[in-house]
């Protein structure tokens, strides 16, 4: 809009679209722009969540390491004979891998097809399939 301009003077028709057009790109352009601004801080917290996740299970299983460590040095000098450290570390492995084992089978069952099924909403659009049906063949019936 020219500054020179006072109110006194008529627009045309042409110029009202002028500006609206110029006026809607700029106006679009900063809907990009904060998108782009919105979304890369969106990105930079979800690279920061995630990291810290990583680092959280980095430093649980270093925890869950010395733990082990530690049931295998306790294991020795308390209830192994003669402090075989060997067969104390042997045992805790068995313990912990079965106790894995258990674990991931138990995950693997629930991660199946017949697991992950919607039972209830299969169930349901079933029902309503079939009074559906019942519907239109009653208002076939009717007319």
């Amino acid at each position: 809009m020219d500054p020179q301009r006072t109110i006194a003077q008529p627009r045309g028709f042409g110029e009202l679209l002028r500006e609206l057009a110029t006026g809607s790109a700029d106006l679009f352009r900063a809907e990009i722009t904060l998108a782009r601004l919105e979304l890369t801080a969106i990105a930079s917290g979800v690279g920061r969540g995630t990291a810290q996740v990583a680092l959280g299970g980095v430093l649980l299983l270093l925890g869950g390491l010395s733990l082990a460590a530690g049931l295998v040095l306790l294991a020795g000098d308390q209830w192994v004979p003669r402090d075989r450290y060997w067969l104390a570390a042997l045992v805790i492995m068995v313990i912990t891998g079965g106790l894995a084992g258990w674990l991931a089978k138990r995950g693997l069952s629930r991660l199946s097809p017949t697991e992950l099924a919607p039972d209830q909403t299969l169930e349901t659009l079933k029902e309503d399939k079939e009074w559906l049906k019942q519907q239109l063949k009653s208002g076939a019936r009717s007319n």
